[in-house]
């Protein structure tokens, strides 16, 4: 039999992440005797998936990490990383802020196609928000194709000029759909286990990050206990501003009623404990939560500067993060009562083209063809 090819996933790390757990649905589904990946990460840390990925037959390769005040190592590690292992099909970009540094070293290195995956519709604040809007100028040209998870992340890495020349391409965030669907007995115990079941939960499932604004869903909690004294809030994820939103719980006198879940393998099984799930992102790419949440039937609010490409079913609203907490609790509870009966949205995400299974098949072909025919739309 012929070796597989080989792709490079560059990434952060592989955590728990949005774009890692994106990766890893895709890898699981791919057909592994023709295409196998490896993972260039910008950390020495060990990962959630690390011995998933050497388990399905990927290999991990530490980079340093981009600080500005480095490039010039960081160029030369890339250098001799291509220099040492030639031969990629593809190298997979879903860390645009270096991509501009690190494509064109493939290319050079002998890879056949490279790709700049957008996967993001903004930047962090300060001098590293800078230095990633300064780097992304012109990464349409210095990549074979570019990809986004949305139309509002293609034009904000891109630039407007490349998304209006159709130099940019959309390709769905796909969930691994059948994992979420509704099960009324897990839900039962899940809530059984976590002490939850007499109680109204609302949830939250992301890094704790200031994107995420974990400050303000908490105020939006406090609002709604208000309402709804049985109400607890469950917060899976991990990260910087963990501590702060811990702090303001204590502040509005809630904190005996929010849970710190930490990272969890099996967001799957949380979401059904949950009875909504609120997401203030003050921005995203195209947020897989909202997908899952969708997917197990939950109703969803939230905030106006999210894509709308990811409310595929009924259950999404969205609100302004100009209104005030109260208002947002007020519309969380409506949504709520509105929704009815709890039940799976699979073929709707199927439909729209956000099954992994089916996007694994095409993503194949694109990696041994350059052609992205049924990948994007």
């Amino acid at each position: 039999m012929r070796e597989p090819i080989r792709v490079l996933q560059v990434l952060g790390g592989t955590g728990l992440g949005g774009a890692e757990s994106r990766v890893m649905d895709l890898y699981r589904n791919m057909d592994r005797d023709r295409v196998q990946f490896d993972f260039a990460v910008h950390t020495e840390k060990k990962g959630y998936f690390d011995d998933e990925i050497r388990r399905l037959g990927g290999r991990i390769y530490p980079l340093p990490r981009f600080r500005i005040y480095n490039w010039r190592a960081y160029r030369r590690a890339w250098k001799r990383f291509f220099e040492t292992h030639p031969g990629y099909a593809c190298v997979h970009g879903h860390m645009t802020s270096t991509a501009a540094l690190y494509l064109p070293a493939a290319k050079r290195g002998g890879a056949a196609l490279t790709v700049a995956h957008a996967r993001s519709a903004g930047t962090d604040r300060g001098a590293k928000g800078l230095a990633t809007r300064l780097l992304r100028r012109g990464l349409w040209k210095k990549a074979d194709i570019c990809l986004a998870c949305s139309a509002l992340a293609g034009q904000a890495v891109f630039g407007k000029r490349a998304w209006e020349r159709g130099l940019v391409h959309v390709v769905p965030n796909a969930i691994e759909v059948e994992k979420y669907a509704y099960d009324p007995e897990k839900r039962e115990k899940m809530r059984g286990r976590l002490g939850l079941s007499d109680r109204f939960v609302v949830g939250h499932v992301g890094r704790f990050n200031v994107m995420k604004n974990h400050l303000f869903l908490v105020e939006v909690f406090h609002q709604i206990c208000r309402k709804r004294p049985d109400a607890t809030l469950l917060l899976l994820g991990e990260g910087d501003c963990m501590e702060a939103a811990r702090r303001r719980a204590e502040e509005l006198s809630v904190s005996e009623r929010v849970i710190f879940a930490g990272n969890k393998g099996n967001a799957e099984d949380y979401y059904q404990a949950m009875d909504l799930l609120i997401f203030p992102s003050l921005y995203e790419g195209l947020p897989g939560t909202v997908l899952e949440a969708q997917a197990a039937g939950l109703p969803c609010l939230m905030s106006d500067t999210i894509t709308g490409e990811v409310a595929l079913t009924e259950l999404v609203e969205t609100e302004s993060l100009g209104q005030t907490a109260q208002e947002w609790a007020k519309r969380a509870l409506a949504l709520t009562e509105k929704a009815g009966q709890r039940r799976s949205r699979l073929e709707q995400i199927r439909a729209a083209g956000f099954d992994a299974k089916q996007q694994a098949l095409s993503l194949e072909q694109f990696y041994r063809t350059g052609k992205g025919e049924g990948l994007w739309r």
